[in-house]
Parts: C-alpha cells; sequence; structure tokens
C-alpha cells in the first residue's frame, strides 16, 4: 500500500484515492469483536449495523447502531469485516463477502468521494454527480505504466493496462462499461479517450457523441424536459463554450457549426409543436403557428409549407400523387418520426466527420475497442424506446457474464486446473429469447405491423396469448396505485420493467413524412439538404 508520500504523486486527487497512512493505522487499532459484530436485515434500509445480543430457537437479537433491538432469523444476519477491511480498495479480498458487505464498502468510500473500487476483475463506479480532480495531468501521468495492485482503483489504470496488454502481447483490446441510465458511463468513456489520448503519440479513431445539450429552462422544451436534472458544479455556459471550442478544433466550418445549432434548436421546437382537431371533422390543424415559425426559421423553410405538408402530406397512389388527410395523431406521430431522423442523421453525420479529422494515416496493427451505449431504463412511464435500449443492455451483459464467468472457467479446465464449474446464475437467454426469438415480442410487433387492421389492443393479446404463463419473464404488470398504466412487465437482470404499448405499432413503422423530407432537400440550410440528399423513401424502425 502506497504512503503518503508516494501518494503526492497524485496531486490533489490523493484523498479521493486512496486512506492516508494515518486512517489505515487508526482502523488497523479500532476495537472489534468478530462474533458479534453483524449486518442485519433491516425493514427500511436494508441493511444495518449492529452487535448480537443473544441467541434462541432458530432466532436472533441484535441491537443495532441506531439503537433499535431487531430479532431475526439466522439467515438474516451477516457476519462483518474487520475494520482494517473498511474502505478496501478491492472487494474481492474481504473475508466476508456478501451483499451488505459489498453495499457498505461503496457507501462508505462514496462518503469519501472515492467513486472507483474494484470487485476482483472489474472496477466499479459510483456517479459522484460533480466533478473531481482525479482526472487531472499528473493523474494521468502517475498511473502510466503502473501495474493494476501498484496504484489505486481507477479508470485510468484499467485503460493503463489495457494500453500495456495490447503492446506486449500483440492482441486487440476492449473495455466494456455497463450500468443503469445516469451511472455516469459516457463521462467514463471521455476518461478512457482523454488517456489515451494523452499517453499515445497516435491514437485510433476516437468516436464521441455530441455534447450533450442543456438549456436554463428545460421545460421550455418537452424533448429535452423530460430527463431535466440540476448539478450545482456544472456550469452549462462554460460546458457550451467548451463544445462550441471543440467543433471548431475538430475542423467543422462556420456555417456547417451554425447549422449544427439551429437544427438541434428546430429538433426542440419540434417537441413544442402543436395541433387540433378540426370541428366535426377528424383532419388536424395547427393550434398556433408562433413554435412552427421558430422551427422553420431554424430549418431553412417556409413555416407555412411545412404546416401544410404536415397536415396535409401529398401520398403516392398509382402513378399519381394526392393529398391526403392527417389527424392529430398521425400528424403529432410524423413530426416525431421527423425529429428523430434530422437528428440520428445529424449525429452519425457529425460521428464520420469527426472520425476523418482524427483519422492517422500511419498503418494499424492494433486496436483498444471503448465502448458507451445508452444505460438500461426504468421509468415510472417504459415504451418501446426503453425495451430496444433494455434488449441492448442485456445482450450486452450476456456477452460479458459469457466472456467473464463462462469463458474464464472454460480455461481453467483447458490449463488442467481442478475445477468445479460455477453457475452463477447470469445466464439472461430466457429474457433475450423472450424479446428476439421467433415469435418473441419484436417478431410480434412486425407481424401485426403488415396488417392493415392490427391496433395495440391486438397487439396485447397476441403477446399474452404467445407468453404470459409460458414464460416467468413475461409478466402481467401491478402498477402501483397513481403509477402510469402499464400493459405488461419483463423481467430484466436489473430489475422488472412495467411496458406500456400504447402507439408501439406506429413507432415501430416509423414512416418520414415525404412531402416535409422534399422540403428538406430543398433547405437554405446546406447541411440539412445534405443530410436528406439520398433519402429514398426508405422508412426507419426502431428494432
Amino acid at each position: 500500500m502506497s504512503s503518503d508520500a508516494e501518494m503526492a504523486a497524485f496531486g490533489e486527487a490523493a484523498p479521493y484515492l486512496r486512506k492516508s497512512e494515518k486512517e489505515r493505522i487508526e482502523a488497523q487499532n479500532k476495537p472489534f469483536d468478530a462474533k458479534s459484530s453483524v449486518f442485519v436485515v433491516h425493514p427500511k434500509e436494508s441493511f444495518v449495523k449492529g452487535s448480537i445480543q443473544s441467541r434462541e430457537s432458530g432466532k436472533v437479537t441484535v441491537q443495532t447502531e441506531g439503537g433499535e433491538t431487531l430479532t431475526v432469523k439466522e439467515d438474516q444476519i451477516f457476519s462483518m469485516n474487520p475494520p482494517k477491511y473498511d474502505k478496501i480498495e478491492d472487494m474481492a479480498m474481504m473475508t466476508h463477502l456478501h451483499e451488505p458487505a459489498v453495499l457498505y464498502n461503496l457507501k462508505e468510500r462514496y462518503a469519501a468521494w472515492m467513486i472507483y473500487t474494484y470487485s476482483g476483475l472489474f472496477c466499479v463506479t459510483v456517479n459522484p454527480y460533480k466533478w473531481l480532480p482525479v482526472y487531472n495531468p499528473e493523474v494521468v501521468l502517475a498511473y502510466r505504466g503502473k501495474k493494476r495492485s501498484e496504484a489505486p482503483p481507477h479508470i485510468f489504470s484499467i485503460s493503463d493496462n489495457a494500453y500495456q496488454f495490447m503492446l506486449t502481447d500483440r492482441e486487440n483490446q476492449s473495455i466494456l462499461i455497463t450500468g443503469e441510465s445516469g451511472a455516469g458511463k459516457t463521462v467514463n468513456t471521455k476518461r478512457v479517450i482523454q488517456y489515451f489520448a494523452t499517453i499515445a503519440a497516435s491514437g485510433e479513431k476516437k468516436k464521441e457523441e455530441p455534447g450533450k445539450m442543456q438549456t436554463t429552462n428545460p421545460f421550455d422544451f418537452h424533448y429535452v424536459s423530460q430527463g431535466e436534472v440540476t448539478v450545482p458544479s456544472i456550469d452549462d455556459q462554460e460546458e457550451l463554450m467548451a463544445t462550441d471550442s471543440a467543433i471548431d478544433i475538430l475542423g467543422f466550418t462556420a456555417d456547417e457549426k451554425t447549422a449544427i445549432y439551429k437544427l438541434t434548436g428546430a429538433v426542440m421546437h419540434y417537441g413544442n409543436l402543436k395541433f387540433k382537431q378540426k370541428q366535426r371533422e377528424e383532419q388536424a390543424e395547427p393550434d398556433g403557428t408562433e413554435v412552427a415559425d421558430k422551427a422553420a426559421y431554424l430549418m431553412g423553410l417556409n413555416s407555412a409549407e411545412l404546416l401544410k405538408a404536415l397536415c396535409y402530406p401529398r401520398v403516392k397512389v398509382g402513378n399519381e400523387y394526392v393529398t391526403k388527410g392527417q389527424t392529430v395523431e398521425q400528424v403529432n406521430n410524423a413530426v416525431g418520426a421527423l425529429a428523430k431522423a434530422v437528428y440520428e442523421k445529424m449525429f452519425l453525420w457529425m460521428v464520420v466527420r469527426i472520425n476523418q479529422q482524427l483519422d492517422t494515416k500511419q498503418p494499424r496493427q492494433y486496436f483498444i475497442g471503448v465502448l458507451d451505449i445508452a444505460g438500461f431504463e426504468i421509468f415510472d412511464f417504459n415504451s418501446l424506446e426503453q425495451l430496444c435500449i433494455n434488449f441492448t443492455n442485456e445482450k450486452l451483459q450476456q456477452f460479458f457474464n459469457h466472456h467473464m464467468f463462462v469463458l474464464e472457467q472454460e480455461e481453467y479446465k483447458k490449463e488442467g486446473i481442478e475445477w468445479e464449474f460455477i453457475d452463477f446464475g447470469m445466464d439472461l437467454a430466457a429474457c433475450i429469447e423472450l424479446i428476439e426469438k421467433p415469435m418473441g415480442i419484436f417478431s410480434i410487433l412486425e407481424e401485426e405491423c403488415m396488417f392493415p387492421k392490427a391496433t395495440d389492443t391486438s397487439f396485447k393479446n397476441k403477446l399474452y396469448d404467445q407468453h404470459l404463463g409460458k414464460s416467468s419473464n413475461f409478466q402481467k404488470p401491478k402498477p402501483a396505485k397513481g403509477k402510469a398504466e402499464a400493459h405488461f412487465s419483463l423481467v430484466h437482470y436489473a430489475g422488472t420493467v412495467d411496458y406500456n404499448i400504447t402507439g408501439w405499432l406506429e413507432k415501430n413503422k416509423d414512416p418520414l413524412n415525404e412531402t416535409v423530407i422534399g422540403l428538406y432537400q430543398k433547405s437554405s440550410v446546406k447541411t440539412l439538404v445534405l443530410l436528406f440528399a439520398n433519402y429514398g423513401g426508405e422508412a426507419g424502425k426502431l428494432c
């Protein structure tokens, strides 16, 4: 374990990475009764620390640190580790390794802002929701060339190990970052890339997501207000200036940069477009034009033409084009599909441009892949988008489990090591097959989209007929009072999620209003014209 003098190399990050010598000595000398010190199941706080008072007839009486007296079954108490293991850096080293020991260790490290902790082969990160000085240049240098055991837990250590293994073993490496939405995956992905950019004279292609836009009044925009969060330690203005500077550095022209801002703003305004039903008709009409005027201005379009194209699109019937009326629901679906298409095409265009700019002409032999995806999502209202995201996470977790638990044990057998195969209970195939196999959820959804008279109800009935009572992963939802309506529940590896299927058929078809696309192709914003230059009427699908 590093001395305080050795930790000085990490600068102001040192106390956020490792306990001081004084704290370690105090922990070693702290009184501890191994026989009576336990974690006990608590009705409100999951687990609390306590001391055994008595045992009688299979029951244990425990006095908690908070002064409560609890009488529980033997299997509801868990032995506590000695104080020297408090805030331990690798939880695999614990004498007693169980759920409460892991949770308390992560909690106590988090309270000290030690956000990185090893768990055997893995590095666990807890999102601090504030900037910490653990990514400074001196920290990068302190981790360079160090073995994992020679430095405190950190994403830089994982990165450096991957880099060194690539150089010494001459093999490609992958860094997989998983977790729920908001766990900090994208930030850690950026730190991995930061590390490689610093230590390598020339790196691999670096794919980066455009900066996530925040606004001082996010509730003004429906599309971004659903995930509104206030982080006092983050200066949005400063972040925007950094993003603006990065766009310049990456070689985008002034016109292209302006177009990026304009199209992002237009997509946000699309979320505020309102339509109403004409009296005694099912036909939709604009409910005010102010928002449409702003969106059209940003996209280089005529506002009246945009609204007309949304409410009365021209469709091809045989060899002729006819005008077709739209209901409010149809227009709203069309607006959502267009917003997604514009953002997606712009995002992919930026990825290509950034890769071209960062590409090296030097020959490549090996690479380090860094994967960052949308995290697992469990909201009050979960729709098709959440199912697609959660399915991707399910597949990724299955890949991770297979490589880390199954293939690792098979390697032991190949090496002739005496080993009894352990089933960690992490086979996620049942849930994955329920979603993707023939007659799975996606298959039934595709099938229903082929029938003109199919409805949300007919889709739900087919799901129930095929899966309810036949798969333990497919359940009838039991939403709590006041919660959003749900039509079925899936038991995922990260938890049970209630899904609402309203609008899934239309979302899966996701047809783009070709009349509006025609306007995009004639826009005064050249970047928008470029994005849709090769559009041939293909309908995008979410799954």
